[in-house]
């Protein structure tokens, strides 16, 4: 199986077909549950594209047609938090049977869901990254904004943030380089959080069990 950023932004991750539990998930995720699942052949990983999220109204339908295809599995989870669908994907795994990540997004369940919405209102002037979203920024943010071809428009899209904050899964200098440059080049403060997997490792931890 062969992983790079661009294939998981654009292409998404196929199973391979030889476990009996999947793991559906966002492209985004896919290093942090390989990270869980690599060494363990009973568990597949699928992903869909993760530049899905610049439109999440496709998430969901891509959702219900990944589940349909999958076929020989035992049990399915969800490596996805709401993601901007409104509650769609909730009631989509509800009907189709499926326990997915708890959150409205990745940056809440990364630091923990709860204390990441206790404290958001403190932090409505926050822009975030991680891991994933550090490497593929400009894919994710610089190009879909036009501000490759257009930088005048930083204010217009980034004038209300007052920084940006890297969540760190891993601890990674070059990483937090790269991030630390995302945050000069919007001309926001820069603050980094080590998070590591946050909820996402509980849930690993606990599909992980229940697939044994």
């Amino acid at each position: 199986m062969t992983l790079t950023d661009d294939r998981l932004t654009r292409e998404g991750l196929a199973a391979d077909g030889t476990g009996r539990v999947l793991v559906l998930a966002c492209g985004a995720l896919a290093r942090e549950i390989l990270a869980f699942t690599r060494q363990l052949d009973h568990i597949d990983l699928h992903c869909l594209p993760a530049i899905l999220h610049n439109h999440p109204e496709r998430i969901e339908p891509a959702v219900r047609e990944a589940v349909a295809r999958a076929e020989g599995y035992e049990r399915i989870f969800l490596a996805y938090a709401d993601c901007g669908t409104g509650g769609g994907l909730e009631r989509a795994a509800r009907e189709l049977g499926l326990e997915m990540l708890p959150g409205p997004h990745c940056y809440a369940f990364f630091e923990g869901t709860e204390g990441f919405l206790a404290r958001a209102e403190d932090e409505f002037t926050a822009f975030y990254l991680t891991d994933f979203l550090a490497r593929q920024f400009d894919a994710f943010v610089w190009k879909p904004l036009g501000l490759d071809r257009h930088p005048e428009l930083r204010d217009s899209y980034f004038g209300h943030y007052a920084k940006l904050v890297y969540q760190a899964q891993t601890d990674d200098p070059d990483l937090t380089a790269i991030a630390e440059d995302c945050a000069r080049r919007l001309g926001l403060a820069f603050e980094r959080r080590f998070t590591g997997y946050g909820d996402l490792g509980d849930a690993m931890k606990r599909w992980i069990a229940a697939s044994d």
